[in-house]
């Protein structure tokens, strides 16, 4: 054998192993982190301690309001240690948050909600601190935010009026729940012809 081959076997049997996994990325709702299935097996995966993960993020999102999802990065240090960062709300869960709605559009066309651009703006101030949007301007950000907006049926308008917009959310109200019972009945009347 020569000795570069002995040498590269000394080698591998004298050097750790080094990984280095992909971060995990998770959405978890403030204050809420448990060890519980499906963060409790990711974490330990990883080998990182849960409990004391779940302690670390319930702290850091004490002064949010429970339950907001929020997408973290986590990266695992050779050392079982962990760099954990908690980014802001995602665009869809603010945007329906300034509308006013729990859901997008259920329909191709349909108008789920209405926002100002003071909305949007304030939403774009908040997401240009998330480290991924950090090169972006606002105006660039601005822009993202309509696209989402378009295609969570929300239309971004100069200003509304109040009376009109509590008239269109109830209107709306009313067009979702005889949607949801028409997709109830041929549900049923599918059922009907499958037994």
């Amino acid at each position: 054998m020569s000795k570069v081959g002995v040498k590269g076997k000394l080698m591998k049997k004298v050097l750790p192993k080094v990984s280095h996994p992909k971060k995990l990325q998770v959405t978890i709702p403030a204050g809420l982190a448990n060890a519980k299935p499906p963060l409790g097996s990711q974490l330990g995966q990883r080998n990182i301690n849960v409990a004391n993960f779940c302690k670390d993020f319930n702290t850091r999102t004490a002064d949010i309001k429970e339950g907001v999802p929020l997408p973290c990065r986590v990266k695992v240090k050779a050392d079982g240690t962990y760099d954990l960062v908690i980014h802001s709300p995602p665009a869809t869960f603010l945007l329906k948050q300034a509308a006013g709605i729990v859901k997008g559009k259920m329909c191709k066309g349909e108008v789920a909600g209405k926002i100002t651009f003071k909305h949007l703006y304030e939403i774009a101030c908040i997401k240009a601190q998330d480290p991924p949007l950090a090169l972006l301007t606002l105006e660039q950000i601005c822009k993202m935010l309509i696209g989402v907006a378009r295609t969570c049926g929300i239309k971004v308008e100069r200003t509304l009026d109040p009376e009109e917009y509590a008239a269109f959310m109830k209107q709306r109200e009313e067009n979702v729940q005889k949607l949801l019972e028409e997709m109830q009945a041929s549900k049923e009347a599918k059922l009907l012809r499958t037994a």
